[in-house]
């Protein structure tokens, strides 16, 4: 869905819901869950805010929440706090008779944006010129349906950042090559972990159509999309200096979404989930600066009194979109299904669902 069709079919919300108390917004939640029971699965999404993250019946990573979602068969209405393309995995992996809703339909990933299908339909005709039938397409889970379906009809697979290497090493037995979609850092990391060294990989533009390199065609073994995340973009290597040089005995541990000089300059990099598991058993009494979204590292610090956590950008702000779910859209989207309104239900279009579950299906029977 690009940002037109989102705009058009957004709904503006009611001004009574900010005219609510937060106690007001928070009894009615509660009161709708305890009506709904198990007919209803709130999943939340590590990076949400906490006012709407409280209310989850299960949280984690887009597709932990997904495959939540998909074993949860009494759950007829699945309410995602999260983004677009994270309510369509949840789609994709759920059944008929559940219904997907995202309380805010401009919750989008402007990451999973700049990877639109009729420029990656364009720019694969143009490397299958250039490189012949050598590449085979990966994608991030975030991103859209559609570039799921792509990757799915010409071999390839979705990966997370917990099995990024697993498929990179799975797709060079395929194929000579790889496209990595949408965020060029994670595939750079990923590939650089791997032994590639960077001359062998290749940045294709999508806006100028061009493969950004000087190096022999020959010689590349990856093409990045060029896409990034705007939030792990945010962290720098003059922010890891600055600690080295203020706070020697302080960890540094960033998300492989963030660029490969900050993550060969930290002391450890990994998923989200990695994140967590690394702070949550590190020794009472340690320090870490985080680089990853601002809502986690805030719960992080508070759920481990013990330990001092804070952001490596001491500037950082949270993920604007993600943030676009708040407590009254939630408050709101209930309401509506109290009454019957399905609103803003996600479900992937059919010519899609198809290859799109082929290339989700290829990367969760290599987990």
């Amino acid at each position: 869905m690009n940002v037109f069709d989102t705009l058009q079919q957004s709904k503006k919300l009611p001004d009574v819901y900010r005219q609510m108390t937060r106690v007001e917004l928070e009894e009615r939640i509660r009161q709708h869950k305890e009506r709904l029971g198990k007919k209803l699965l709130m999943l939340g999404h590590h990076y949400q805010r906490d006012e709407v993250f409280q209310f989850a019946d299960q949280t984690g990573d887009s597709l932990q929440l997904a495959q939540m979602a998909a074993k949860e068969k009494e759950a007829q209405f699945i309410v995602f706090c999260g983004v677009h393309f994270m309510a369509e995995t949840a789609d994709l992996l759920t059944s008929e008779e559940q219904t997907v809703l995202l309380p805010d339909l401009r919750a989008g990933c402007s990451m999973a944006d700049m990877a639109d299908i009729h420029q990656t339909e364009r720019a694969w005709e143009r490397l299958q010129l250039m490189f012949g039938d050598t590449i085979l397409p990966l994608t991030y889970v975030n991103s859209t349906a559609a570039i799921k379906a792509f990757c799915g009809r010409n071999g390839g697979a979705t990966v997370t950042s917990s099995n990024a290497k697993k498929m990179l090493e799975w797709a060079f037995t395929q194929k000579e090559r790889l496209l990595f979609l949408p965020d060029q850092h994670l595939g750079r990391n990923t590939a650089y972990e791997l032994g590639i060294p960077l001359e062998a990989m290749a940045v294709w533009n999508p806006e100028t159509e061009r493969l950004e390199t000087d190096q022999p065609l020959e010689n590349i073994r990856v093409i990045l999309w060029k896409g990034h995340c705007s939030v792990h973009e945010k962290f720098t290597v003059k922010h890891i200096e600055h600690l080295r040089k203020n706070e020697p005995d302080m960890s540094i541990i960033v998300h492989p979404e963030c660029t490969h000089d900050v993550v060969i300059h930290a002391d450890d990099a990994g998923s989200t989930h990695y994140i967590i598991k690394t702070i949550e058993s590190a020794d009472s009494g340690t320090k870490w600066a985080v680089g990853t979204e601002m809502n986690l590292v805030n719960r992080l610090a508070n759920e481990h009194p013990d330990k001092e956590i804070v952001s490596l950008n001491p500037t950082m702000c949270p993920c604007l979109t993600m943030n676009r779910i708040d407590i009254e859209h939630l408050c709101w989207s209930l309401d509506q299904l109290a009454e019957g309104i399905f609103q803003h239900p996600i479900k992937v279009e059919d010519k899609d669902r198809g290859q799109a579950l082929l290339a989700l299906q290829r990367m969760l029977d290599r987990a």
